[in-house]
C-alpha cells in the first residue's frame, strides 16, 4: 500500500507524548526519513486516477510521550486531462487533441497542423497516434506513440507530458515533442495550452420554415432505450462524442405560403438555399454547417431528410422533413433527434452502417451497430430491437473518426462524402456469395450502347425465387443507397456509383411471391459526386449489390455497356456540351434554376432548340421540361421565399415531344417514360386541362399494355395510373 509523507516527529516531541513508546521504537525514528501514514485505497496516490492525498502534518508527541491524534487525511481530486490544446513554434501551430480522460476516452491523441505566413494561415496536415503508452510518475502524466502522418517525416515518434493540477488550478500545458523512433534524435517541441473538453468546435445554423416546429430537446427515459436515461438536443448529443457544437443564432423561421407539390422542396432548390442563404456559407472547408427543419421533399412523406451538398465543396448542408417526423409525442420527438443527428453525422462524413465495413476480417460489415448512423428499420432484429437498445451514441469507430480523423476527412468542405470517411466503401462487398439462401434474385439491365454525353440510366429488378411470401425493400433508386453499383472504367479503374445527395428513408416495402415475383426501379449513374461517370469511349462493366433488411447481400451477375465515340461534327457538338459538369448536376438534379448552374441551363436550351433532331435532344427537352412545370424556391438573405411559378406553356410541349420521341424507341427507357407521362398528366391537370390530363392517363396505361412485359407489371402501372389525379 502506498504511503503519504508527513514532517517526521522530533525526538524531543517523543518524549513529550502521552503514549508510552518503547525504546525500541524511539530508536527506529530517523530524523532523516520523514514518518509516513498510510492511505486507504492506494489508487489516489498519483496513479492516475486523478486524486492525489494529503494529510496534515502531526505535531508529534506530549510530555507523557503519548502520540497526538494524526490529523484527518484530506483527498484532493484532480483536473481530469483531455480536450483541445493550440501551441505555436516558429511559423507552425498545432491544434492538439489528447484523448486519455474524462467521458469514454479512447487513448488516442491527434493533432492539425498549420502553416503561419504574416497574416495568412493554411492548413498543413493532421496526425493520429492510434496506439499509445501512458504513465504518471511524480505527477507527470507521459503519453508516447508512433503517429501516422499526412506528410512524410522520420519524426513520428510523439512524446505528449502533461502535468497534473488540482481541481483548484487550471489545467497545466501539455508539451508535445516529435523525435526520430530509431535514432532518437529530437524534432521539434511544442507546449501547448489547454483550450476547451472538445476535442473538435463546429458551429451550427439551424432555419426552419413556416408551419413547422424544430425538435429541440428529447427525455431518452420517456421511450425503453439501451442507454443512460438523459435530455438530449442535437447539440448535447454531439458533445457526448467530443464535440463541441455552438449555435450561430436562434433559429431563423423562413415563411413558405406554399401548397401541395409547390410546397415540396427539390434537391436542387436545397442547394440553391444553402448557398444563397447560409451566413456563413464559404467555398472553403470550415466547420460550419446549416440544418435546415423543412415540411416535405418531393421524394414524399418517407423521406425524413438528407444531406444534399455534394456539389462542389461537400458536406456543408443538409436538411430534415417534419411530413414523416413532425409531431410533439415522445415517438415523435425521439424521431426528430436521431434525424437530426443522423444528417449532420453524413456532414461529418459518416456513412450508413450497413454501407461500410471494418479492415479486419473478424469484423466484415456492421449492420447491427447501434449507431446513429443505422436505420433503426435497417437494423438486424427490427426497429423495435434497436430503439430498446439504442445507447443513443455513435459507435467507437465512428467517435474516433470524428474525434481524430484527419481534418479534410471531417471538416465540412473538406474531402468528398465517402472520402476518408470511418469504414469507407469496400469494392469487397461486390464479391459473389459462396452460398446464398436468400430466395432473391438482383438483375440489372441497361442499353447494350451510348453515345458519348449520352445519360446512362441503370433499371435494377429484385426477384423471387420461390412461390412463398418474401419481405423485400422496393426502394431500390440508387440514390436510396440501398442498391450500390460499381463500375469498371475502360482503363480498368473501378468507381462506387454515388449520388449527389446522401437521401434517408423509410424504405418501401414489398412482398413477393408467386403474383407478384418482382419490384423495379431505374436511376440515373451517369454523374456522381465525382462528377461524370461513363466519360470515356469503350467498354464499361457494371454490378451491383442489393442490401436486403436481414443483412443479405444480393450480387447481380455483371453486365457491359459500350460508350461510342462522335461519328459527325454534331455528335461531337453535342457531346461537348452535354458533358459539362453543370449539366451533370442538372440531369442529377432534374432540373434546377441556380444561378450557379446557368451555363448548364443554356447548354442544355442549345441542345434542345438548335438540335433537335439529334437523339440526345430528348434528354435536355426532359430537364427543361420537367424543371419549368414546377415552382422553384429561393430563400432570400432576408428570409424571405421568393416563388418562379410554373411555365406549363413551355413544358407542355417539351415533355409531349420527350414522350413521343420514347414511345417511338427513340428516348427514355420505359420506365423513366412512365414517370414522364406521370408529370405530363399532372401538369395539364395543375395548367386546368382536365380533359388532356385524362387522355395522358389513358394513354399511359394502353401504350404500356402493349409492351412485352409481365401482366403483373402492367397491372400495377395502371393501378398507379388511375391515382395520379387524385394526388395532391
Amino acid at each position: 500500500m502506498s504511503n503519504s509523507p508527513t514532517h517526521f516527529p522530533t525526538e524531543e516531541s517523543i518524549s513529550d507524548s502521552t503514549i508510552p513508546i518503547p525504546e525500541t521504537l524511539k530508536q527506529s525514528l530517523n530524523p532523516q526519513q520523514p514518518a509516513t501514514y498510510d492511505v486507504p485505497g492506494s489508487d489516489y496516490q498519483s496513479e492516475g486516477n486523478g486524486y492525489e492525498a494529503a494529510t496534515a502534518t502531526p505535531d508529534g508527541f506530549d510530555d507523557s510521550g503519548a502520540l497526538l491524534p494524526v490529523p484527518p487525511i484530506i483527498i484532493i481530486a484532480k483536473n481530469q486531462v483531455y480536450g483541445s490544446y493550440k501551441g505555436v513554434l516558429a511559423s507552425f501551430e498545432l491544434e492538439l487533441r489528447v484523448d486519455i480522460d474524462g467521458p469514454k476516452p479512447l487513448n488516442k491523441l491527434s493533432g492539425d497542423f498549420y502553416s503561419i505566413s504574416g497574416s495568412t494561415k493554411t492548413y498543413f496536415g493532421s496526425f493520429i497516434v492510434a496506439t499509445i503508452s501512458k504513465t504518471i510518475v511524480g505527477g507527470i502524466i507521459t503519453v508516447q506513440g508512433i503517429a501516422q502522418t499526412t506528410w512524410s517525416t522520420p519524426f513520428n515518434k510523439v512524446k505528449v507530458t502533461i502535468p497534473q493540477t488540482s481541481i483548484f488550478n487550471p489545467l497545466a500545458p501539455a508539451t508535445l515533442q516529435w523525435s526520430n523512433p530509431i535514432t532518437g534524435a529530437i524534432g521539434g517541441t511544442y507546449i501547448c495550452n489547454y483550450g476547451k473538453r472538445g476535442f473538435r468546435t463546429v458551429r451550427v445554423e439551424q432555419d426552419y420554415t413556416s408551419g413547422v416546429v424544430p425538435f429541440t430537446s428529447h427525455n431518452t427515459a420517456t421511450l425503453p432505450s439501451g442507454g443512460p436515461a438523459r435530455v438530449l438536443s442535437v447539440n448535447s448529443a454531439y458533445a457526448e462524442a467530443g464535440v463541441e457544437m455552438n449555435n450561430l443564432a436562434m433559429a431563423n423561421m423562413v415563411p413558405i405560403a406554399l401548397a401541395g407539390a409547390d410546397a415540396k422542396w427539390t434537391n436542387a432548390e436545397l442547394h440553391n438555399a444553402m448557398v444563397g442563404h447560409f451566413s456563413v456559407y464559404q467555398n472553403n472547408p470550415a466547420w460550419d454547417v446549416w440544418l435546415l427543419h423543412a415540411y416535405e421533399h418531393v421524394d414524399g412523406a418517407g423521406l425524413y431528410g438528407i444531406m444534399f451538398d455534394q456539389q462542389g465543396l461537400h458536406r456543408q448542408g443538409c436538411a430534415v422533413f417534419y411530413r414523416g417526423i413532425g409531431g410533439s409525442s415522445a415517438l415523435q420527438r425521439r424521431l426528430q433527434l436521431y434525424t437530426c443527428v443522423h444528417e449532420l453525422g453524413h456532414c461529418f462524413n459518416l456513412l450508413h452502417s450497413w454501407q461500410k465495413s471494418y479492415a479486419t476480417p473478424a469484423k466484415p460489415n456492421i449492420p447491427a451497430s447501434l449507431s446513429w448512423m443505422n436505420y433503426p428499420w435497417y437494423y438486424t432484429g427490427g426497429a423495435d430491437n434497436f430503439w430498446n437498445n439504442f445507447p443513443f451514441q455513435f459507435d467507437s469507430v465512428e467517435i474516433e473518426h470524428i474525434r481524430h480523423g484527419f481534418r479534410n476527412n471531417v471538416i465540412m468542405g473538406g474531402n468528398n462524402f465517402a472520402t476518408g470517411a470511418s469504414l469507407e466503401h469496400d469494392v469487397s462487398i461486390f464479391q459473389d456469395s459462396i452460398e446464398d439462401r436468400s430466395n432473391l434474385l438482383l438483375e440489372i439491365e441497361t442499353k447494350s450502347s451510348y453515345l458519348l454525353g449520352e445519360p446512362v440510366v441503370l433499371e435494377t429488378k429484385l426477384k423471387t425465387t420461390t412461390t412463398l411470401n418474401r419481405r423485400v425493400n422496393a426502394s431500390l433508386h440508387t440514390d436510396y443507397g440501398f442498391v450500390h453499383v460499381a463500375i469498371k472504367k475502360p482503363g480498368g479503374q473501378v468507381v462506387v456509383y454515388e449520388p449527389i445527395g446522401e437521401k434517408c428513408i423509410v424504405p418501401e416495402v414489398a412482398v413477393l411471391n408467386s403474383k407478384n415475383q418482382g419490384v423495379y426501379q431505374s436511376s440515373y449513374i451517369g454523374f456522381h459526386k465525382e462528377g461524370f461517370i461513363f466519360d470515356q469511349v469503350g467498354s464499361y462493366e457494371l454490378k451491383a449489390v442489393y442490401f436486403d433488411e436481414d443483412g443479405s447481400r444480393i450480387v447481380s451477375a455483371p453486365i457491359t455497356l459500350r460508350v461510342k465515340g462522335p461519328v459527325t461534327g454534331e455528335d461531337d457538338k453535342v457531346a461537348d456540351l452535354m458533358m459539362q459538369e453543370e449539366v451533370g448536376y442538372l440531369l442529377a438534379f432534374m432540373g434546377s434554376d441556380a444561378e450557379y448552374l446557368s451555363n448548364g441551363n443554356d447548354a442544355l436550351a442549345i441542345v434542345a432548340e438548335d438540335h433537335k433532331s439529334h437523339p440526345l435532344s430528348v434528354y435536355a427537352q426532359f430537364v427543361l421540361g420537367v424543371n419549368a412545370q414546377r415552382t422553384f424556391k429561393t430563400i432570400t438573405p432576408d428570409k424571405e421565399v421568393e416563388v418562379r411559378e410554373p411555365d406549363f406553356s413551355e413544358s407542355i410541349p417539351l415533355l409531349k415531344e420527350v414522350v413521343e420521341k420514347s414511345k417511338a424507341g427513340e428516348g427514355l427507357d420505359n420506365i423513366s417514360l412512365n414517370q414522364t407521362m406521370e408529370i405530363l398528366a399532372k401538369a395539364y391537370q395543375r395548367d386546368g386541362m382536365e380533359e388532356a390530363a385524362q387522355s395522358t392517363v389513358e394513354d399511359i396505361i394502353n401504350h404500356f399494355n402493349e409492351q412485352p412485359i409481365k401482366q403483373s407489371v402492367k397491372d400495377s402501372i395502371a393501378i398507379k395510373a388511375v391515382s395520379i389525379l387524385s394526388e395532391k
